[in-house]
């Protein structure tokens, strides 16, 4: 009787797991496109790039058209990410993004296309900077997590 019990458990176990709730690729890009916006504001600090470095692969890959050419996806490349990101971390007075469009293409990315206006002071050369731009992020997911991006400029 023990037997049959453990075993009936087993499969409950077994066939609960496999009952787990599908990866939504769109809430997971609006919740990554709240993220990434959260980093940008002027108050962001460490707790929210980690919070967006969270989402990423180890080895991510980050292409951002026509500054950055190179696709490669290295070890490091959320270190890289990282360090990027936390040189400008805190330079925007003022950021604000308006998502336009989202889309999901099957369970292997998303693409969002977000218009955004930003002013501050650039950390390196100390001059004031503006800019207002429409931005398209395509996005590659492996294993629920963000492993290539793709910036592009309308």
């Amino acid at each position: 009787m023990r037997l049959v019990l453990t075993l009936g458990l087993v499969l409950v176990a077994t066939f609960s797991a496999q009952a787990e709730e599908p990866f939504d690729l769109k809430a997971f890009a609006q919740h990554y496109y709240n993220t990434m916006v959260a980093t940008q504001a002027p108050n962001a600090g460490t707790k929210e790039l980690e919070a967006y470095l969270a989402l990423l692969t180890d080895d991510i890959g980050n292409q951002h058209i026509p500054y950055q050419l190179d696709d490669s996806r290295t070890a490091d490349g959320k270190e890289l990410m990282r360090k990027g990101m936390s040189f400008y971390l805190g330079a925007h007075t003022l950021y604000e993004s308006e998502l336009l469009n989202t889309f999901i293409f099957n369970d292997s990315g998303f693409a969002i296309r977000y218009k955004n206006h930003a002013k501050g002071i650039h950390p390196q050369s100390k001059q004031p900077i503006e800019y207002t731009s429409v931005m398209m992020e395509v996005i590659e997911i492996e294993n629920a997590k963000v492993a290539m991006i793709r910036k592009y400029h309308e």
